[in-house]
């Protein structure tokens, strides 16, 4: 290749490796992993062999039979330090993530969803969490219902904010004009 580099012919040369026609065996010529291997072919081919999909379903997996021996292992009661500062920092979470989809969705930003769902999640996991955690009786009946009238209902509407098909930006609605203040609908 005349006009280029040594490196840049390095360069072209792995590149040309790694995205290489299969041959007629079916099976692709392999790419140079040894010491002389620039850096960044071996980060490219360790991208390409590595796959966000398959690091979360292999996460996924081995979380089963952890499940397993968590249930089998831990204790069902535990004396814990710091319980209301947990409980605090979640509630702090939700009403942050509340507020501010409030406010992304209210300004036509199309981020609030990626808010919704985050605050969706917490609020079923503080759902969740308080009825587990409620001692039988009043306590009990208080968390089901906080569950059943505010956190789940809530969490319904942080879903279906995240999943929701409409899209509203500030050009496409009628409320936001310029040099006028947005109206209410």
């Amino acid at each position: 290749m005349p006009g280029t580099t040594g490196r840049a012919r390095k360069e072209i040369r792995a590149m040309t490796t790694l995205f290489a026609p299969t041959t007629a065996t079916g099976s692709a010529t392999a790419a140079p992993t040894g010491p002389g291997t620039s850096r960044r072919t071996r980060l490219t081919l360790a991208r390409r062999l590595v796959r966000p999909e398959s690091v979360l379903l292999l996460s996924g997996a081995a979380l089963v039979p952890w499940l397993y021996v968590l249930a089998r292992t831990l204790p069902s009661t535990a004396r814990v330090g710091h319980w209301n500062v947990a409980w605090v920092g979640l509630d702090a979470l939700e009403a942050l993530g509340l507020l501010s989809t409030a406010a992304l969705r209210r300004r036509g930003d199309d981020r609030h969803r990626l808010t919704a769902a985050a605050t969706g999640a917490l609020l079923v996991v503080d759902a969740w969490f308080d009825t587990v955690t409620a001692a039988p009786g009043g306590e009990l009946v208080a968390a089901v219902a906080m569950a059943l009238c505010a956190e789940l209902p809530l969490a319904a509407v942080c879903t279906a904010l995240a999943l929701g098909g409409e899209r509203r930006t500030v050009r496409e609605d009628r409320r936001f004009t310029p040099g006028r203040r947005p109206t209410r609908r």
